[in-house]
């Protein structure tokens, strides 16, 4: 499965390095010298980082391919992207957006609703559940709220504060 890791920002200097905005939780391991990156642009298909480097909070990426500031401005805007089914994650409790949408959502033992997508945070990420009422609902992603989530067998356990899902539960027993 392709999966969005960055997005270019404007360039930086002259000798072409760029900045980005960071959508991965593991940059130091994605933009290492001489790892070949997908990237959406008319005329690039793969982009081969050459230096990675952090100014401030702002991580800067110099690639092969890129060899001034008005060739980085040509690839401004850019997303970047990996094959996440060829990474190995250290963290065994780290899923991908695309491996929790669509995953039964059980609040003691019943189906109260499906993910439908993952909104990320600086401090935490939030699962968008929609419920089987069709109301939107944000569960904080906390250990102490999902304290289980098994991506083979199609589900997650909840464990929401009282009142977060306000779900008669014969009605979603019988998924009404």
């Amino acid at each position: 499965m392709r999966v969005q890791v960055a997005r270019i920002g404007k360039p930086h200097g002259i000798r072409g390095e760029v900045t980005v905005q960071v959508l991965t939780d593991a940059p130091q391991d994605r933009f290492v010298p001489g790892a070949e990156i997908e990237i959406e642009h008319a005329t690039l298909k793969t982009v081969t980082v050459e230096s990675a480097r952090w100014n401030k909070d702002i991580l800067l990426l110099a690639f092969a391919e890129i060899l001034d500031r008005n060739q980085a401005e040509t690839i401004r805007g850019s997303k970047l992207f990996i094959d996440s089914d060829t990474t190995e994650d250290e963290d065994e409790n780290a899923w991908y957006e695309h491996e929790l949408e669509g995953l039964s959502v059980r609040v003691d033992g019943v189906e109260i609703g499906r993910i439908t997508a993952l909104r990320t945070g600086n401090a935490q990420d939030l699962l968008v559940i929609e419920t089987v009422a069709g109301d939107e609902v944000y569960l904080p992603f906390v250990h102490g709220m999902v304290p289980e989530v098994d991506v083979k067998g199609g589900f997650i356990v909840a464990t929401p504060p009282a009142g977060l899902f306000d779900v008669n539960k014969s009605e979603a027993q019988d998924g009404k």
